[in-house]
This record gives C-alpha cells, sequence and structure tokens, in this order.
C-alpha cells in the first residue's frame, strides 16, 4: 500500500556530510510527521530527528546543531542533512512516516528498509 523509500547513505570520513532522502509513495491521503531514527549495532532504535507537517521539528541532542531534517510536502519526501559526522553517528537509518491513507481512517506509522551510514575515523 505505501511503501517509503531511502537514499543517500554509504560511507564517509569523520567531519564529513551526507544527505538522506525518503520518498514516500503509494495509496496516500496525507502525511503527518516524519522523521528519521537510527540503530547501531547492538544498541535500540533511536529517534534522531521528526518534523511535522507544518514543518515544526525536534531533534536528538546528539545531533541538534549538526544534523538539519527537511521535507517537501508535495513530494512525499523527508531529508535528513547530516554534517561534521562522527564515529558515533555510525548505525542503519530508517524513515518513518505517519500516513493516512484514506478520508477517514487515522495515521498509522511506516518505515522503510533502512539504510547504512558509515563514519570512519
Amino acid at each position: 500500500q505505501v511503501q517509503l523509500v531511502e537514499s543517500g547513505g554509504g560511507l564517509v570520513q569523520a567531519g564529513g556530510s551526507l544527505r538522506l532522502s525518503c520518498a514516500a509513495s503509494g495509496r496516500i491521503f496525507s502525511i503527518a510527521a516524519m522523521g528519521w531514527y537510527r540503530q547501531a549495532p547492538g544498541k535500540q532504535r533511536e529517534l534522531v530527528a521528526r518534523i511535522t507537517r507544518g514543518g515544526s521539528t525536534n531533534y536528538a541532542d546528539s545531533v541538534k546543531g549538526r544534523f538539519t531534517i527537511s521535507r517537501d510536502n508535495a513530494k512525499n519526501t523527508v531529508y535528513l542533512q547530516m554534517n561534521s559526522l562522527k564515529p558515533e553517528d555510525t548505525a542503519v537509518y530508517y524513515c518513518n512516516a505517519d500516513v493516512t491513507v484514506t478520508l477517514v481512517s487515522g495515521p498509522v506509522p511506516y518505515w522503510g528498509q533502512g539504510t547504512q551510514v558509515t563514519v570512519s575515523s
């Protein structure tokens, strides 16, 4: 029904930058909040950043001032600009979107397949 496809991960040296993108497609009436989460080996998945449809944002303390989340509502796409990357940012990054598929249904969370970000020291 709804698919989220991430792109933009890869390998980068510490201090470098990457930009992640996530496009939602399928049966979509509207999308409320969208966000990025990450999961490092042996750790729980954690929130990185989240953005409402109106553009309000919140960030994990560990990425404040380095990462910026944005979205294009017309394209159902969310972005994560990651600057000043650190080795501890290494993780699989997952896109999340709260999608409403019909006029009368409520939002349901969907997840992307994940994209690997590796930061070398």
